[in-house]
């Protein structure tokens, strides 16, 4: 049986904040550490990026281009991979090869906004895959070998 008033932390598993400002025998007495007045030493400062007075670096440099936030970002899968993982056997190319089948697979780690189809390589298996978006080469190299690119929207879509 152990007791509640016995508990106590491993040695060293806690350690104890500096108390700063409470007199001169803790060396952290007075000034508490932030020398002698100036704006650093007051209570409230945010100074981050300020220079002395001088042109800030980000204020310096030219700004280019504009960040697209409603932009959508996909996961790629080229076709030769696709064929590679059917050689390898982690792909059934008899039944149908969804998103969830790719990921499931470890080809494709996650969905991000949807899994796009892309041309690189050589697919000879007959597939029948169902993505979000597919380039006109990839569906073409799909069809030659004779498998179907189905081209659906993401679930996420409102």
């Amino acid at each position: 049986m152990f007791k509640l008033n016995e508990l106590s932390e491993n040695e060293g598993a806690a350690k104890r904040r500096q108390r700063v400002g409470r007199g001169p025998g803790s060396g952290k007495g007075k000034t508490g550490g932030r020398g002698i007045k100036g704006q650093k030493s007051r209570s409230g400062v945010a100074i981050k990026g300020y220079e002395g007075g001088q042109m800030p670096i980000y204020q310096r440099l030219p700004k280019r281009g504009f960040n697209n936030i409603n932009a959508k970002t996909f996961s790629v899968v080229n076709i030769g991979m696709i064929q590679k993982f059917i050689d390898a056997g982690k792909l059934d190319a008899k039944g149908d090869i969804t998103e969830d089948t790719l990921i499931a697979s470890g080809l494709v780690r996650r969905k991000k906004d949807g899994i796009r189809l892309l041309a690189k390589g050589d697919l000879s298996a007959s597939v029948n895959l169902t993505v979000t978006g597919a380039s006109k080469g990839a569906v073409e190299a799909v069809e030659k070998a004779g498998g179907k690119v189905t081209v659906a929207t993401p679930a996420s879509a409102e």
